[in-house]
């Protein structure tokens, strides 16, 4: 945006970005440029209808992360793509959760600029990547100057040992990707029946459909999340993403899904990868099964509702 600044003063992106790319918005709008975040469906899919009617002469960029970070949901960047390419509009993605587990295409999804980060495909941490179109040429802003490397985008000595652990670990990836396709979507199912077979009221947050396997986020009524979590100290599992866990709001992304706030927090979201074993998975749902029921016979809420009290008509007095 700093490049073409004299033209270009608009960006466009979605509620339901990682913060980082959101944080990046606030800046520039700070700076005087104008962002329109877009909502998602309850789905969590943007409307590409809408997409289009927010397009101006000014649009710099359009900025739709591929898969998303919380809830998995995978947008349909492909179609994002054409709508870039039809009104000449440079198309960037967020591609970190994407890489290694969806296939990525940047000539099919017509990306001018693509992001991707190196510990997200259990490669060493600190090191990430932006893909650049060559053809039609996308220009930036040099983030830092200097020596020059880089293509004079990024200057500073490049950490060799990590570029090429990225690359060993993309390479990896590729050879990887539909074994571990097959196999998380094994324990995926294997997570979510294990948990529905023994208790009610488990919500699957975003499209069951257009979705990364490797992404459970669930809301359990009645639960509080924080206190769920607590209970879980042998499972990783977070409320929100890692980034914005340590404030106590409910998470934004699941907020724009249009999820009541009290189901916002009681949601947990479990990450299935490379290595998870099946004896983890049913760790997992016996210790997950275990607490929220533990919580739930001393919720007075769920004490309500089994007698077949509608708590949402509840006038709550203040004392």
């Amino acid at each position: 945006m700093h490049f073409y600044k004299d033209k270009k003063r608009h960006v466009i992106t979605t509620q339901t970005e990682h913060k980082c790319v959101l944080d990046s918005c606030r800046h520039l709008q700070q700076e005087g440029f104008e962002v329109t975040y877009l909502p998602v469906g309850s789905d969590g899919l943007i409307d590409l209808d809408r997409l289009r009617k927010e397009i101006r002469p000014d649009t710099g960029l359009i900025s739709v992360m591929a898969v998303n970070n919380e809830i998995g949901v995978v947008q349909p960047v492909e179609e994002i793509g054409q709508i870039c390419k039809e009104f000449n509009v440079p198309f960037h993605t967020d591609a970190a959760q994407a890489l290694g587990k969806i296939k990525v295409d940047v000539e099919k999804w017509n990306v001018s600029l693509m992001s991707l980060s190196g510990h997200k495909i259990y490669g060493p941490k600190g090191v990430g990547a932006l893909y650049m179109r060559r053809r039609p040429r996308i220009r930036v802003e040099p983030q830092m100057n200097g020596g020059g490397q880089e293509r004079g985008i990024r200057s500073g000595t490049v950490p060799t040992p990590l570029v090429v652990g990225m690359g060993a670990a993309c390479e990896l990836a590729m050879k990887e990707m539909e074994y571990d396709e097959k196999r998380i979507k094994g324990l995926q199912e294997r997570l979510l029946n294990g948990i529905r077979e023994k208790i009610d009221g488990v919500v699957v947050n975003g499209s069951m459909d257009r979705r990364y396997v490797g992404n459970l986020n669930l809301s359990f009524a009645y639960v509080e999340g924080e206190s769920l979590l607590m209970g879980l100290k042998e499972v990783a599992v977070s409320s929100g993403s890692a980034c914005t866990s340590a404030s106590l709001e409910p998470s934004y992304v699941l907020r724009a899904l249009g999820v009541d706030e009290d189901m916002a927090h009681t949601s947990i979201r479990f990450g299935i990868g490379r290595f998870t074993t099946e004896e983890e998975i049913d760790r997992a749902v016996e210790l997950t099964v275990k607490q929220v029921e533990k919580l739930r016979e001393m919720s007075p809420l769920y004490e309500m509702v089994k007698e077949g009290i509608d708590i949402k008509q509840i006038q709550w007095a203040q004392h």
